[in-house]
C-alpha cells in the first residue's frame, strides 16, 4: 500500500461497527497527494506527500 515519503504514513486497520456491534474490517487511509518539491541543488522531484506534511512544509517558520 502506498505510504507518505516523508513521515512514513500508511494505511491503520481496525474495525466498523454497526448498531448491533457487529465487526467488520476496514482500512483509514492517507490522504496522500503528489507534489513536486525543490531539492537543495535546484532540481525538482515528484513525491507522495500526506497533507499533514504539506501543511508542516507551508508553515511559516
Amino acid at each position: 500500500m502506498a505510504k507518505c515519503e516523508m513521515c512514513g504514513k500508511g494505511p491503520s486497520f481496525g474495525h466498523n461497527v454497526s448498531f448491533s456491534k457487529r465487526r467488520t474490517n476496514r482500512m483509514w487511509r492517507p490522504n496522500l497527494q503528489k507534489m513536486t518539491i525543490a531539492n537543495n541543488d535546484g532540481s525538482s522531484v515528484k513525491v507522495r506527500v500526506c497533507t499533514q506534511c504539506i501543511r508542516t512544509m507551508v508553515k511559516p517558520r
